[in-house]
């Protein structure tokens, strides 16, 4: 029976409020996910000035940089995030989206995992800043070929997973491509294999372990209405999906044939030759 490791991504869904973002990490405690994991940006790094003073309407004004700026927590928030998420037996896990991003969180915190965002995927710099943390690495591969599939592996010396992902919001069915789950696990048969979903339903992530993903990663909020770019592609009843992943994986058995005890009195009932040679 397969175990596996559940991320429940808060991201920016907490919209730049303390409290939401720990109400989102007991919910996904309470689901019962492995671990949480969050963003972190800076923003003159990340976006140009041009990109920064585009207008754009928002709870925080009307620029993209009071937009990124909003939605943006300090390190003594992460800090505090950190501490409220280990006090319910949650790993940490932050996609960090710039180098000293990077240099932030490794000076302040023990995270769990540092995940490799799909647009991070082909910076060179980037992973060998990765590779300087010696922390366990989780890749996505939304946006690339397999050809940067490839090089991102070779250039990261510490990846436990690889992740199937399509960076849509919310992907549609078209998109889902559960089958590169199989691929993945055909081309790099020493990494565990996962699947970050971005599919606003159930079917996508339980059709992920069905194909033996041994990792999950969805987006979690509390209401898919909510301000905020991610949250339409993300799932409200995280409880009733973790389940569905629990019996999913018990569903799956050991692959050996066998009779069980209740098929016993079946077989009284309705076998009327009982030969092994046919």
């Amino acid at each position: 029976m397969n175990s596996t490791y559940i991320i429940a991504e808060i991201g920016i869904n907490h919209n730049g409020d303390i409290s939401l973002a720990k109400k989102l990490i007991s919910k996904a405690a309470e689901s019962g996910a492995n671990a949480v994991k969050f963003q972190k940006r800076t923003i003159d790094v990340v976006y140009s000035a041009e990109e920064l003073s585009t207008y754009r309407e928002s709870p925080w004004g009307t620029t993209n940089r009071e937009q990124k700026e909003g939605l943006e927590f300090d390190i003594e928030v992460y800090k505090e995030l950190y501490a409220y998420s280990k006090g319910l037996g949650l790993d940490f896990i932050v996609s960090c989206w710039d180098i000293p991003s990077v240099d932030l969180i490794e000076n302040n915190i023990n995270v769990d995992y540092h995940k490799v965002a799909s647009a991070l995927a082909t910076d060179t710099k980037f992973l060998e800043k990765i590779n300087q943390t010696g922390k366990p690495v989780i890749l996505s591969t939304g946006m690339c070929t397999d050809t940067q599939v490839k090089a991102a592996r070779s250039l990261l010396s510490n990846v436990e997973y690889i992740l199937a992902c399509t960076s849509t919001y919310p992907s549609v069915d078209e998109e889902i491509n559960l089958c590169y789950i199989s691929t993945l696990s055909q081309q790099y048969p020493d990494l565990r294999i996962g699947f970050s979903n971005h599919y606003s339903g159930h079917d996508a992530s339980t059709g992920a372990i069905a194909l033996g993903a041994s990792l999950l990663e969805f987006h979690i909020t509390s209401d898919r209405t909510m301000y905020g770019s991610d949250q339409a592609a993300s799932i409200e009843d995280a409880q009733d999906l973790i389940h569905g992943i629990r019996s999913m994986e018990i569903m799956l058995g050991d692959g050996k044939k066998q009779v069980y005890e209740k098929e016993k009195s079946i077989i009284k009932k309705l076998r009327k030759v009982d030969d092994t040679t046919q």
